[in-house]
């Protein structure tokens, strides 16, 4: 089975991958890792907007659709059934997924619980005033670029939505009513 992640930033697609691998056996692969080996091949600071701007471009250069083709060939090529792709944010991705027969969940949760969380996280592309945040959330949700991030239309795709508001035990317990439903 192949699961594609999509949501918001600091909703929690991380802790459900991390679910998905320690508890499910599931075999991981991240976007933003194919993102950020990008701008590090080309010297580039790794901010947010940085990746969102390589993100563009590599879809303009291979496809919409490039970043999770990527993955799930690399799946295919290793023969891995269970799988799960992190974080997809095109509408090209989401159909790509759903073409191969995978399964897309969507991550949700307030917008102040989303920051403090990036907050905590401090990752170098979370280093944002929370106007900023909001700034680079709406460009994402529906990105003017034809080739941009249209995280709200992928979400509208999701088969399933998980609402993270809680603690883990209430995470975990919303992917296993999806993971019931999907088999």
């Amino acid at each position: 089975m192949i699961i594609g992640i999509t949501g918001t930033d600091g909703a929690g697609k991380g802790a459900v991958v991390d679910y998905l691998v320690k508890e499910k056996g599931y075999t991981y692969y991240s976007s933003r890792s194919f993102i950020l080996e990008q701008i590090q091949k080309e010297g580039l600071p790794t901010t947010r907007n940085q990746m969102r701007l390589t993100a563009n471009k590599m879809r303009k250069e291979y496809g919409n659709e490039f970043v999770i083709k990527q993955a799930y060939e690399k799946a295919e090529k290793n023969n891995e059934k269970n799988v799960v792709i992190e974080s997809l944010r095109a509408v090209a991705e989401g159909k790509y997924l759903k073409e191969k027969g995978g399964i897309l969940i969507a991550v949700d949760a307030d917008q102040s619980v989303r920051y403090d969380r990036v907050q905590e996280r401090r990752s170098e592309s979370d280093q944002v005033s929370f106007e900023e945040f909001i700034a680079h959330e709406e460009l994402e949700r529906n990105d003017p670029d034809p080739h941009g991030m249209q995280k709200g239309k992928v979400m509208d795709m999701a088969d399933y939505t998980i609402l993270n508001e809680g603690s883990f035990i209430t995470l975990h317990t919303q992917i296993e009513k999806v993971l019931q439903k999907i088999v």
